[in-house]
C-alpha cells in the first residue's frame, strides 16, 4: 500500500470515527407547508442533530454571526450539533419561536406546520435526531453550524435520495413497529448525509483543520481503532512522531479535548456498546477496552456514565 493509500483509509477511519456518535435514541419529525411570508425560529438543541429536506419551494436559514444560506427543492441541510437557526422565506425576516407553532416535540412523535400566506409555497421535511451526549466527541462538536447537500448532490446518493422522500411523504406507512422503522431510516439517512459532507471537509483544511494535521489525525484513527491498547499520552506522542508537550497542545486546540479524555471517551463509547448491546461477560468488557485493572475500568465508567457497568447492562435488559 503507498502512502496515498494509507492516507485515503487513514482519512476514511477518521470520517468513520466523527459518524460514531450517530447512533439515535430518538426521533422528532415535522412536515411544513408554508406560503410567504413565513419565519420560524428554532432553539438550540442539545445532543440532538437537525435536518431540513426541502420537498418544494424553497427557504434561507440563518444563524447568529453566519452568513446564510438559500435552500431550494431537493437540498438537505443539516445541523450536527443543534444549532440555533432560523428558517424563513427571506433572509432578513424575524420569526415566530418554532415552540410557539409545535410546542411538544417528543421524541417518537411527529408534528405538522401549516402557514397560509398569499406567496410561493414550500414543504420540508424537518427532525430533531436525538444520539447520546456520552458518545459525541470533541471532534464531532467542533464540525460547522450547517453541513449543505444541494440537489444534485442528494440526487448522487440514489439511498439518500429515497430514504428521504419516503419520509417526507404524506402517506408514509403506519404500523407496528413504525417508530423503530422511522428512528433507523433517519438515522441511516443521516450517516448517508454526512458521508459526503465529510469528505468534502476532508479537502477543505479551513473547516476541520484536524483532518490536514498528520500527527492529530493519525492519532485520532489510532484512538477510533486501536483503543483495546495500552496507550499513555507518551506513547501515543511518539507513535505520531511529535514530543508529549507539542501533541498534547496540537490535539486539544484542533480536537476540543484532551487526549487523555478522548481516549477515554472512545473506551467508554466501546464499553457501552458491549454491555448494552452484546452478551460479552462484563467480567471481559474491561480488558476488550484497555483497562488491565478491572477496578481502574469500574471507576472510570461510573466517573463517565454515573452509574455501574452492571447497572447498565440491566438497564439496557441484556441477560
Amino acid at each position: 500500500m503507498d502512502a496515498m493509500e494509507r492516507e485515503a483509509d487513514e482519512g476514511d477511519d477518521l470520517l468513520s470515527e466523527l459518524l460514531k456518535p450517530l447512533r439515535l435514541t430518538g426521533v422528532f419529525d415535522s412536515r411544513w407547508h408554508v406560503n410567504a411570508p413565513w419565519a420560524i425560529e428554532g432553539d438550540a438543541e442539545q445532543s440532538c442533530a437537525v435536518l431540513h429536506y426541502i420537498v418544494e419551494g424553497g427557504c434561507w436559514i440563518s444563524g447568529e454571526g453566519q452568513t446564510p444560506l438559500e435552500l431550494n427543492a431537493g437540498d438537505l441541510a443539516v445541523f450536527p450539533t443543534g444549532i440555533a437557526h432560523r428558517l424563513s422565506d427571506r433572509p432578513d425576516r424575524q420569526g415566530v419561536p418554532l415552540r410557539a407553532v409545535l410546542p411538544e416535540r417528543q421524541p417518537g412523535t411527529s408534528g405538522e406546520i401549516r402557514i397560509e400566506g398569499k406567496g410561493p409555497e414550500s414543504r420540508l421535511l424537518c427532525a430533531g435526531l436525538h444520539y447520546d451526549a456520552s458518545a459525541a466527541t470533541g471532534l464531532y462538536k467542533a464540525l460547522p453550524w450547517a453541513l449543505v447537500l444541494d440537489g444534485p448532490q442528494v440526487a448522487a446518493e440514489p439511498l439518500l435520495r429515497d430514504t428521504l422522500r419516503l419520509l417526507a411523504a404524506p402517506d408514509r406507512p403506519v404500523g407496528p413497529g413504525d417508530r423503530l422503522i422511522t428512528l433507523r431510516a433517519f438515522e441511516m439517512a443521516l450517516v448517508l448525509a454526512l458521508r459526503p459532507l465529510l469528505r468534502e471537509l476532508a479537502h477543505n483544511p479551513a473547516a476541520l483543520p484536524v483532518l490536514r494535521h498528520p500527527g492529530i489525525s493519525r492519532a485520532m484513527v489510532i484512538i477510533a481503532t486501536r483503543f483495546a491498547e495500552p496507550w499513555t499520552i507518551e506513547s501515543l506522542a511518539r507513535e505520531v512522531g511529535m514530543s508529549r508537550s507539542a501533541f498534547t497542545a496540537a490535539f486539544r486546540s484542533l480536537v476540543g479535548d484532551a487526549p487523555a479524555r478522548h481516549l477515554t471517551g472512545r473506551r467508554m463509547q466501546e464499553a457501552a456498546r458491549l454491555l448494552g448491546e452484546t452478551t460479552v461477560a462484563q467480567s471481559a468488557v474491561p480488558q476488550r477496552v484497555g483497562y488491565q485493572s478491572s477496578v481502574g475500568f469500574h471507576l472510570a465508567f461510573r466517573k463517565w456514565f454515573g452509574t455501574t457497568p452492571g447497572e447498565y447492562r440491566t438497564a439496557a435488559g441484556v441477560a
